[in-house]
């Protein structure tokens, strides 16, 4: 179905790096890019750009804009958003979502992980001794910096940096102009290693799902869209809030179907259990 068709990666920061092997290998494909298409337009993590939509919306535009203007009809596009942690509050996290459009069947497939595999900080800094602790801890310069001045509400802000001498030396610019100065990690997937890590782990993920086939209609995307809890406890025979199926459907054709024990387990530890230990 996918071997040796035109696949398209969206972007211009060279995350065909994480995404171009998992799916030359899994699918067969042939994987270009369109740096001419400037994503950045939809939003910047640095701020030049609001991002307006949420990311799905975002994630879905970025692709099909790229795969209008290079005359493709199979695409992958990725977006991605940096906070705290959706159960770890006080620990940063880098969420990845990636999508995979095919116009010729009418498939859209997307994939999304959470890691806190991420570097994601920021600070104001008033010292070279401060930022330089600041880049240790951010894996300078393996990572790349940020550094923004703020002064009578006009900023200057230089971006991509990975050299000791140039974050040195622009710091010191700024500080001669004066203003407040804040150092922060530059999120670009190419000069952010870890991150660049999740969206390999993200592109993996996809691959799996289109790799799904349709027990009906044999069409990729057969995917889980549902969780039902309710696994017996193995002491007291209660549902826990354990898995005890999965819903799976198709994308396609709409067929349903139920996966009873999804972890392989048909009773949960009494730890889980609500009534065993409330």
């Amino acid at each position: 179905m996918y071997k040796n068709r035109r696949l398209l990666i969206a972007g211009i920061h060279h995350k065909e790096r994480a995404i171009a092997p998992v799916f030359e290998q899994g699918l067969q494909v042939r994987c270009f890019t369109n740096p001419g298409y400037n994503t950045d337009l939809l939003g910047t993590f640095s701020g030049e750009t609001v991002r307006t939509g949420d990311p799905l919306e975002t994630v879905r535009r970025k692709c099909l804009e790229a795969m209008d203007i290079s005359g493709f009809d199979l695409g992958i596009a990725s977006e991605g958003s940096f906070g705290p942690h959706p159960t770890l509050w006080f620990v940063p996290a880098d969420e990845e979502l990636l999508i995979f459009i095919d116009r010729r069947y009418g498939l859209e497939i997307t994939a999304r992980v959470v890691s806190t595999t991420t570097n994601f900080d920021a600070t104001v800094v008033d010292t070279e001794e401060a930022l330089l602790q600041f880049a240790t801890k951010a894996q300078f310069p393996s990572h790349g910096l940020i550094l923004r001045a703020t002064k009578d509400g006009e900023q200057q802000l230089y971006k991509g940096i990975t050299d000791i001498r140039e974050l040195t030396d622009k710091y010191h610019h700024l500080r001669a102009h004066g203003g407040q100065i804040s150092v922060e990690t530059d999120m670009r997937a190419h000069v952010n290693p870890s991150r660049m890590q999740v969206i390999g782990q993200a592109a993996e993920q996809l691959l799996s799902k289109v790799l799904s086939c349709c027990p009906n209609c044999a069409m990729p995307g057969f995917e889980v869209t549902d969780v039902l809890p309710g696994l017996p406890c193995e002491l007291c025979q209660q549902a826990s809030p354990l898995p005890l199926s999965h819903l799976l459907q198709c994308k396609h054709c709409h067929y349903l179907e139920e996966k009873p024990y999804p972890q392989g387990i048909r009773l949960a530890d009494p730890r889980w259990c609500q009534h065993c230990n409330p």
